[in-house]
């Protein structure tokens, strides 16, 4: 592994960049665009500014349909300065108008996004990594890292290696086999912790201050997170230009639930959709539910808690934009709720017996969250809602185990077959039964 500095390395560019520095949440303290992440004077997050007189004269409808089929369509709202961005065709996954799941829960305006089927790596992931690391090479970096629960460590090592950066990931030492392998596949140098998330994340933020690597969610974060803007953008342009009524949305850091919020805001701030209100609602696992708790209490703060739950991929205890997630949620007239574990294997059966998709733990949350919702009538049946289903059940195999059916083993002879077909509509018969009761 190598050391780097995180200066700026420019090439020749016909694009003008559109954005004008780092600014502090908290304050609106400004800093130059380098790989700096918290405000020295706030400790409050920093984040991409950007001129949007000059996105308004560089983008319409017509020009973004015309671009490639991929995040870089949006590019214009991305933190990236030069043409040498890496695009493995990330983004622009279906946006599926639901039909059987929306009968079942009683909505007519049912739409799933569907980031279980993007690439490289069959997970959101790969949105905010093909930003972070397309800067990572602009800032000088040889070197590139980050603190995962298991997505974001497939996504790094993949687009990693595409782009030919030296790699090292850090992931709790107890994650599913799937997202190990995952990694493993990409040859980085994988680094297994014995603890948490949270703990995890702390020896990555002094590993990042010693080696002076570019650590996509630490130094990198505020180029990394403005790549979850585009599940918001791809929404409204996939709708037709318009946005939503209410979107459903998994919460573990907060991040990707405040950027959605911020892409729909900047569409309608260049005039690309027309102003509209969007309830935002939030999903977590009750067994690491800050957020979830914290807006359940009318608290202003967020307690940091120790994750205990299946849906590992958002199990983060002490999620950095917690406080900004319960912001958007209550000024927008959504809600966070919390779903225990039965309950997100059954969200994943759920969506996977009534529209076909296979998602992991986070999108078992946010399905049976979608569903508690209804079912606490938080959700108008007449309206466009959005559940964001942010992750591949091929990855999270374990968590259905011992959950659903096993294939009924016959002999080589139509009478087996017939005796073995009678015995499973018996079955789904009783099945049904109980649903009904």
């Amino acid at each position: 592994m190598t050391q780097a500095t995180g200066t700026l390395t420019q090439t020749a560019s016909n694009f003008t960049p559109t954005f004008t520095k780092l600014v502090s949440k908290e304050g609106g303290v400004e800093y130059p665009l380098e790989a700096l992440h918290v405000c020295e004077e706030t400790f409050s997050p920093l984040e991409v500014a950007y001129d949007y007189d000059l996105i308004r004269r560089q983008v319409s409808r017509e020009s973004i349909a015309s671009g490639p089929n991929s995040i870089w369509r949006y590019r214009a709202f991305l933190p990236v300065a030069t043409d040498n961005y890496i695009d493995l065709g990330t983004g622009m996954t279906p946006l599926v108008k639901s039909h059987r799941l929306a009968r079942r829960l009683g909505l007519k305006n049912l739409y799933i996004k569907n980031d279980a089927v993007n690439m490289p790596t069959l997970s959101f992931k790969d949105r905010v990594v093909s930003v972070a690391l397309s800067r990572a090479r602009e800032l000088g970096f040889t070197t590139v890292s980050c603190a995962s629960t298991g997505n974001l460590a497939n996504s790094t090592a993949a687009i990693a290696a595409h782009a030919g950066l030296d790699c090292c990931v850090f992931i709790p030492a107890d994650l599913e086999a799937g997202k190990v392998l995952g990694t493993l596949i990409y040859n980085p140098t994988l680094m297994a912790v014995k603890g948490n998330y949270d703990q995890v994340n702390r020896l990555c933020c002094e590993v990042a201050n010693t080696y002076g690597w570019g650590f996509v969610n630490i130094n990198l974060r505020p180029y990394y997170s403005e790549g979850s803007k585009t599940l918001g953008f791809e929404v409204a342009e996939q709708l037709g230009w318009k946005l939503p009524d209410h979107i459903v949305a998994p919460l573990a850091s907060g991040s990707l639930y405040t950027k959605i919020y911020k892409g729909f805001q900047e569409f309608i701030k260049v005039g690309l959709v027309e102003d509209k209100s969007v309830r935002f609602s939030g999903a977590q696992a009750e067994g690491c539910s800050p957020i979830a708790k914290a807006f359940a209490e009318n608290r202003d703060f967020v307690s940091p808690v120790k994750p205990n739950t299946i849906a590992k991929s958002i199990a983060i205890g002490n999620p950095a934009d917690g406080i900004y997630a319960l912001d958007i949620a209550r000024k927008t007239g959504g809600h966070i709720e919390s779903v225990n574990d039965h309950e997100i294997i059954e969200g994943i059966k759920l969506l996977a017996e009534t529209e076909g998709i296979f998602t992991e733990t986070a999108g078992g949350t946010t399905i049976a969250v979608l569903k508690k919702l209804v079912e606490a009538k938080k959700i108008d049946p007449e309206e466009t809602t959005v559940v964001y289903i942010t992750g591949n059940g091929l990855k999270t195999q374990e968590a259905v185990q011992g959950y659903i059916g096993e294939p009924l083993t016959i002999d080589a002879n139509l009478d087996s077959f017939e005796r073995a077909l009678e015995r499973s509509r018996t079955l789904e018969r009783l099945e049904w039964q109980q649903v009904l009761i």
